[in-house]
C-alpha cells in the first residue's frame, strides 16, 4: 500500500498514454510529482520495468467490447506491472464487479477504481479541473490507500470513497445517460422534421428549460446522428449484456436492445463510426441477445 509521502518523493506511474493517461500524467507533472509514463509508443515503451517502482500507478488503457463481450485483459496486463505492496488505480471504464475480480487475481497490490469523466476534445481541461473524484474500494482494507489517492488527485468540487461496485456503476450511469439523451433528442428531431417544425426554435426553448439536460440536444452530434465515439457504443453493448444476464428483467433487457438497434440505425444512416460498430457488434451490427439470466 502506498505510504503518505511528499510530492517530491512520491513516484506516480501511468500505464497508457492516450487522452486519459496522457492528460492525467501532464497534470501530475505540472503539480510537481515525479511521473513515469509507460505505453507502447516508442518514447515510453522503455519505461515498462520502472512501473513496478511507482508508489501509485494509474492504469488508463482500453476496455474494448466485442461480439464476445467485455474484455478486461488489457487492464489485467497493466495491473500485472505494478509492484508488490503498491497501489493500482484503474481509470479505465470497468464493468461492475471488475475491480473485485482484479483484486482477487492480484492480491499483492491494492486495486482501486477511479472513473474518469473526460471528453476527447477537452481532455486536458477536464483532467486539470475535474467535477468529481470518486475512488472505489473492493474491500475495507483498501480504504487507507484510497484516502492517499484522493489527496493526490487534482481537486474537485465533489469527492467520495465508496465500494468499487458503486464507483463502476457511477461511470456507466454517466455514459448511458449521455447515450439515452442523444437518442431522446433524435426522436424529438424526427417528429419535428416530420411536422415541418424548426429544430433551432425548439432547441432554444430546451436550452432555456433548467430541467432538461441540453448537452446533447443537437441531433447532428459531431460527425452524424446517433451516440457514437469510442465509449458510448461499447459501453452500452457491455451494460446491455450484463443487465440481461445478471438482472434479467425482460422489459428492461428489451428496452436496452431496442435502444442499441435504434442507435445502430442512426449511425448507419449517417455513416458515423461504422468501424467502431463493427468492432463491437461484428459484421451484421446487431445487438447480441443476452443469455438466460442468472437466478439469485
Amino acid at each position: 500500500m502506498a505510504k503518505k509521502r511528499s510530492k517530491k518523493n512520491l513516484l506516480v506511474g501511468f500505464v497508457g498514454q492516450g487522452y486519459v493517461g496522457g492528460s492525467y500524467a501532464n497534470n501530475f507533472e505540472k503539480r510537481g510529482f515525479q511521473v513515469v509514463r509507460y505505453s507502447l509508443e516508442p518514447q515510453y515503451v522503455a519505461n515498462k520495468d520502472q512501473i513496478k517502482k511507482c508508489d501509485i500507478v494509474f492504469v488508463c488503457v482500453p476496455t474494448p467490447t466485442s461480439p464476445e463481450g467485455f474484455d478486461l485483459s488489457i487492464v489485467e496486463e497493466g495491473v500485472s506491472l505494478v509492484g508488490a505492496g503498491k497501489t493500482a488505480v484503474i481509470k479505465s471504464t470497468l464493468l461492475p464487479g471488475s475491480t473485485k475480480r482484479l483484486q482477487k487475481k492480484f492480491p499483492r497490490v491494492t486495486v482501486l477504481c477511479s472513473p474518469e469523466f473526460l471528453s476527447v476534445v477537452t481532455a486536458q481541461e477536464d483532467a486539470d479541473h475535474p467535477f468529481s473524484n470518486i475512488i472505489g474500494i473492493p474491500n475495507e482494507a483498501a480504504r487507507e490507500a484510497a484516502e492517499i489517492v484522493l489527496r493526490v488527485l487534482p481537486a474537485a468540487a465533489f469527492s467520495q470513497i465508496c465500494t468499487s461496485d458503486e464507483a463502476e456503476v457511477v461511470k456507466y450511469a454517466h455514459n448511458l445517460s449521455g447515450y439515452t439523451q442523444i437518442l431522446t433528442f433524435n426522436l424529438m428531431y424526427d417528429i419535428a422534421k416530420h411536422l415541418g417544425a424548426d429544430w433551432d426554435t425548439i432547441n432554444k426553448a430546451i436550452y432555456a428549460d433548467p430541467l432538461i439536460p441540453n448537452r446533447y440536444s443537437n441531433p447532428l452530434h459531431k460527425s452524424g446522428r446517433g451516440a457514437g465515439g469510442p465509449c458510448f457504443i461499447k459501453d452500452m453493448a457491455a451494460f446491455s449484456r450484463l443487465y440481461g444476464e445478471e438482472v434479467g428483467r425482460p422489459a428492461g433487457a428489451a428496452y436496452l436492445r431496442a435502444a442499441e438497434e435504434h442507435n445502430i440505425a442512426l449511425l448507419s444512416e449517417s455513416s458515423k463510426d461504422l468501424d467502431i460498430m463493427h468492432d463491437v457488434y461484428g459484421e451484421h451490427m446487431k445487438p447480441r441477445t443476452s443469455k438466460t439470466p442468472k437466478r439469485k
